[in-house]
């Protein structure tokens, strides 16, 4: 029920303005839309929903009539490297974008399963991650007030030695001995 192109030469924007109008719709809803709209791109999301009909026919024995399109993938893929000619004999530099395009039909009603893997076991039990939670919390508080109070001390003794320009060298060494012993204070 899935069908891809790969490397196909159209710009992923273009193709990707015709698969809006079609994902999530019905098979013959698609397939009218698709042949009444007249874009390059509609060409070749007709052949490629063909494509993933005769596969759901042929390969999965179901009726394509009564399925929706599920997912409908249009991704970049590289590009080619051209030049357009320029005045003076320059070249300026164009690339043509390609596309990689997937579609995969399902039945209406049913939920498209990607990958039926077994669910990952957790790894810790609740109560311990709220533990551990809390300890970091905690812990970033506590950082957090130890930063506050080394930005107080060393504004406090800017504006000491700020003040100070002005009075006597004996004034200058008691205020910087002052502020020198508040640094350590908090540290302890």
């Amino acid at each position: 029920m899935q069908a891809s192109l790969r490397s196909i030469r159209i710009a992923p924007k273009k193709a990707q303005l015709v698969a809006k109008m079609i994902r999530g719709q019905s098979v013959p809803d698609a397939m009218y839309t698709l042949e009444h709209t007249n874009k390059k791109a509609a060409r070749i999301f007709e052949n490629l929903l063909r494509s993933a009909m005769a596969n759901a026919s042929h390969n999965e024995k179901q009726d394509p009539q009564m399925m929706v399109i599920k997912l409908l993938t249009v991704n970049k893929a590289q590009a080619y490297h051209r030049g357009v000619p320029m005045a003076r004999g320059r070249v300026r530099p164009m690339r043509k974008f390609m596309s990689h395009i997937n579609m995969t039909l399902g039945v209406a009603g049913e939920a498209l399963e990607k990958n039926p893997k077994k669910p990952k076991s957790p790894k810790s039990t609740s109560s311990d991650s709220s533990d551990s939670l809390d300890s970091l919390v905690s812990s970033k508080n506590a950082s957090q007030t130890a930063k506050k109070t080394v930005k107080k001390t060393t504004t406090m003794s800017k504006k000491a030695s700020t003040s100070t320009k002005g009075k006597s060298t004996t004034d200058t060494t008691t205020s910087t001995s002052k502020s020198s012993v508040s640094k350590k204070s908090p540290q302890k």
